[in-house]
């Protein structure tokens, strides 16, 4: 089994990264008047609420199971995942592109273009190091599998909005570089404006990746399948367990709920029974960690 990446860790080294470069941008778009910088402070602005919302996440989806929630709030990280995809799509995306729609016109250029592009130099910097953090903890989870396989597959929705926000917000400001730079050298200030929409349809592209894979786990999703087919493959090396009919998993946040209906070898009396079963779910839960609850059938059958 793999390291577990430590999601809290990721998320705050992207808030710190984000709020420094939120204030740098702010000063920026006031001092130059890009409309470029302005949606790109505002993307980073967004970007440090929506990483408050993932430690509140975090800290609700370890509340203990209640009553009403006998399966615990593990799922409530996925909520919040959601939320912040949704916001990354309407505060981030859809103002980006309604600011350069409106400065489409505008025939004034850039004011103190070069502040500008030091400004975004730095945050480019600063998110580099944030997207390096989050890459980090992401090794640890992801093992042989390429980038793009761990997204479609990981249950770790907080590290997949950290992930998709870092690589937004790069992509954002190399297309504010790029503009900025283009509207300098031709002094056409509709560059700037393209910038500001281009930018928008990127948050916006990143937001339905992100929500399309928070979405599938809010529904319900199994645990990953290397860790399902580890599960099997426990189960029936177990001398206790004759025959594997069924096994069902469900991921509820860092916790995993398990059920198996399987065949256990021949026992002398109900009580050896039982005593067998017990041996089996503390051997399951030395090896899986993540496993929080065990629902277990003996049957003879499928």
């Amino acid at each position: 089994m793999s390291a577990q990446a430590d999601s809290l860790k990721s998320i705050l080294f992207a808030l710190g990264a984000n709020f420094a470069i939120a204030v740098a941008k702010t000063a920026g778009a006031v001092f130059t008047g890009s409309s470029s910088m302005l949606a790109e402070s505002i993307h980073s602005y967004a970007d440090c609420g929506n990483q408050a919302l993932l430690i509140w996440g975090l800290r609700e989806a370890k509340s203990a199971p209640t009553p009403d929630h006998p399966l615990g709030f593990g799922k409530a990280i996925y909520f919040w995942s959601f939320i912040v995809a949704l916001m990354l799509f309407s505060m981030g995306g859809l103002f980006s592109i309604y600011e350069g729609i409106h400065k489409l016109h505008d025939t004034e250029p850039v004011q103190y273009a070069w502040v500008a592009v030091g400004i975004l130099v730095f945050s480019i910097a600063a998110e580099g190091t944030s997207l390096w953090g989050c890459l980090r903890e992401i090794e640890k989870d992801r093992g042989t599998q390429s980038l793009w396989h761990w997204f479609r597959s990981s249950r770790q929705s907080e590290l997949l909005v950290v992930l998709g926000e870092d690589i937004a917000a790069l992509g954002g400001l190399a297309l504010a570089l790029g503009f900025i730079l283009l509207s300098m050298i031709t002094g056409n200030p509709m560059w700037d404006a393209i910038g500001s929409i281009t930018i928008g349809v990127l948050l916006v592209i990143v937001a339905i990746l992100v929500g399309t894979e928070v979405k599938a786990l809010l529904v319900g999703q199994s645990a990953q399948p290397d860790v399902v087919a580890a599960m099997r493959s426990h189960l029936e090396a177990q001398p206790d367990v004759a025959k594997v009919f069924n096994l069902l998993t469900q991921q509820l946040g860092s916790e995993v709920m398990l059920a198996v209906k399987a065949q256990m070898s021949p026992q002398t009396s109900d009580i050896a029974l039982v005593d067998s079963i017990n041996r089996v779910e503390k051997g399951l839960r030395d090896a899986f960690p993540e496993l929080r609850w065990i629902f277990f059938e003996p049957d003879v059958r499928d």
